[in-house]
């Protein structure tokens, strides 16, 4: 299975992107979908995580201006991020659990995000 992560780019503070993240190959189902982010000299952190269902989680610091969703049809994760903000700045990644002879874990190649003050 491979995630393409697209969307990303140069945004001034206060605005807005959406990132999108499409799952192809062969697999029976995808469960969770979630988008991770690594700033320079951080560690890798959880922004937002989707299940099949359409339940919900965020990072403390989205809460209020990201938004997960998902097109199960399209095997696609959408971010929207609103309110950007300097701190954002980061590679963000796609990631996702699938099934095809057993579970499985994903990434995507990351998308850039960058913020300006």
């Amino acid at each position: 299975v491979q995630l393409q992560a697209s969307g990303g780019g140069l945004v001034q503070a206060g605005g807005s992107l959406r990132l999108s993240c499409a799952a192809s190959g062969n697999f029976a189902s995808i469960n969770n979908m979630n988008w991770y982010r690594q700033a320079p000299g951080k560690q890798r952190e959880l922004v937002a995580v989707i299940t099949s269902g359409g339940s919900t989680n965020y990072g403390d610091s989205v809460k209020g201006r990201f938004t997960i969703s998902r097109d199960n049809a399209k095997n696609t994760v959408y971010l929207q991020m609103n309110s950007l903000k300097p701190e954002d700045t980061a590679v963000y990644y796609c990631n996702a659990d699938y099934i095809s002879d057993s579970w499985h874990n994903t990434w995507g190649q990351g998308t850039q995000v960058t913020v300006s003050s």
